[in-house]
């Protein structure tokens, strides 16, 4: 978490002022159940609301530190500090409970949060996306596999088809939402020994989570595990939107260009240097939200009802996951918006290889008149070469090959040659795509 790939909200998220007025929230609701059960006297648990409900200040977080030097507790630190506000009845707080039903509890409550910052950063995203792919829809660019010119699509497909992953992104996204945001006031082993499941359902009820069906110490963290190889696969569809821009920018493509900004640098060495430094830095980024995937699944096997090993893990990949893949589609959607795009490089590009990007098309033409698919394949290839290695155009080559001339005409060879060919169904998979 460090503040150049930071956000406020996000990293509000995982101060320490939230995640104790959190674990204080957690305290309180369970006395009001505690206290409906007849466990705690009533005026205890109103005590705790109207003593205990202060605001988690620079002091009393380092009082809350000191405590904590003093006794090697993070929670017991925190209950000591709240008791000192409280006075007495502070014995009736944390009744039957463990520290961990406050920790696993605490951390549902701030990855919900956090996956809500997440799933607003990807409408922003998708927004973006749309608009663009609206705006390009007719747009016939080079489509390209193995990097090689292959055959015709749109700019405006290439923007629907990262509309449509991170559609399916803000689905998973929700779904792990869904699965992460489950509470556990169960006790030492999950028992419920020394305290009644209706705690457990009415602080749930109060922190808009759901019940963990079985928990033992801890939370099972398959749950922890989905999540962050939910934000891995997103972090990846971010880099696979970068990847592509990248390589739409180098000199010898140059089809779109990140935003450079009046007063930008973009060498310190060459003055003329205009680099895609922000699609870069996602790629690197999103190389750090994967990583955290793989702790999170190690995570999942602990020793018997719990041990201690996944959790300095958690205190490390639930910041840094979050505030990083924060930064990270906030800044894709801010280059998707601003992205230029240069439409005479595009129609340069299209025409660069002298028409061989119609080869299929005279394929299925010559094996449509009579002609079999390996002959018209040598056929075509034929022409095809002369035309790589820089002899001419492929439809004067086509039109003087004796072969193709037996079984096309000139008009119907040159009827191949039509771009819009390429784009007639483009409305129907953007139908598919926005409905």
């Amino acid at each position: 978490m460090i503040p150049r790939y930071s956000r406020p909200a996000m990293t509000g998220i995982w101060q320490p002022e939230n995640r104790f007025h959190i674990w204080y929230l957690i305290e309180a609701h369970a006395c009001d159940a505690q206290a409906k059960l007849g466990v705690i006297p009533a005026a205890a648990a109103k005590a705790v609301w109207e003593k205990g409900n202060l605001p988690y200040t620079a002091e009393r977080i380092a009082r809350i530190d000191a405590i904590e030097a003093e006794v090697k507790h993070d929670v017991i630190a925190f209950l000591t500090e709240l008791s000192e506000h409280i006075g007495d009845d502070s014995r009736f707080v944390h009744q039957g409970m463990t520290s961990s039903d406050v920790l696993d509890t605490c951390l549902a409550v701030q990855l919900s949060q956090a996956a809500d910052i997440l799933l607003s950063d990807i409408d922003t995203l998708l927004g973006a996306l749309k608009r663009r792919a609206l705006e390009t829809k007719d747009m016939v660019c080079m489509g390209r596999s193995h990097g090689i010119h292959a055959e015709p699509v749109t700019m405006g497909l290439k923007f629907a088809g990262f509309y449509a992953e991170f559609r399916r992104a803000r689905e998973r996204l929700l779904a792990a939402r869904q699965d992460i945001a489950t509470c556990a006031i169960s006790g030492a082993v999950g028992t419920f020994a020394n305290i009644d499941p209706a705690v457990e359902a009415h602080v749930a009820d109060k922190l808009g989570l759901s019940v963990e069906p079985l928990s033992t110490q801890v939370i099972p963290r398959d749950r922890h595990a989905m999540f962050f190889a939910t934000l891995g696969v997103i972090a990846s569809s971010v880099e696979r939107v970068a990847t592509e821009i990248r390589h739409l920018q180098r000199t010898e493509v140059r089809e779109v260009e990140e935003y450079f900004s009046p007063g930008q640098k973009g060498s310190s060495a060459m003055p003329h240097k205009r680099n895609p430094v922000l699609t870069e830095n996602l790629c690197g980024l999103a190389r750090m939200v994967r990583a955290y995937a793989a702790p999170a699944m190690e995570n999942v096997a602990l020793w018997h009802e719990r041990d201690i090993s996944h959790s300095s893990v958690e205190r490390m990949t639930g910041p840094d996951a979050t505030v990083t893949l924060d930064f990270a589609l906030a800044r894709l959607a801010g280059v998707i918006d601003k992205l230029v795009i240069y439409p005479d490089a595009v129609e340069k590009n299209l025409n660069q290889l002298g028409g061989l990007i119609f080869s299929q098309r005279v394929l299925l033409a010559l094996t449509q008149a009579g002609v079999s698919r390996e002959d018209s394949y040598r056929i075509v290839q034929r022409n095809a070469m002369r035309v790589w290695a820089g002899e001419g155009r492929f439809l004067d080559f086509l039109k003087a090959d004796a072969d193709v001339a037996a079984r096309l005409s000139d008009a119907e060879i040159e009827a191949i040659f039509d771009m819009a060919y390429h784009t007639k169904h483009v409305d129907t998979i953007f139908a598919r795509v926005f409905g």
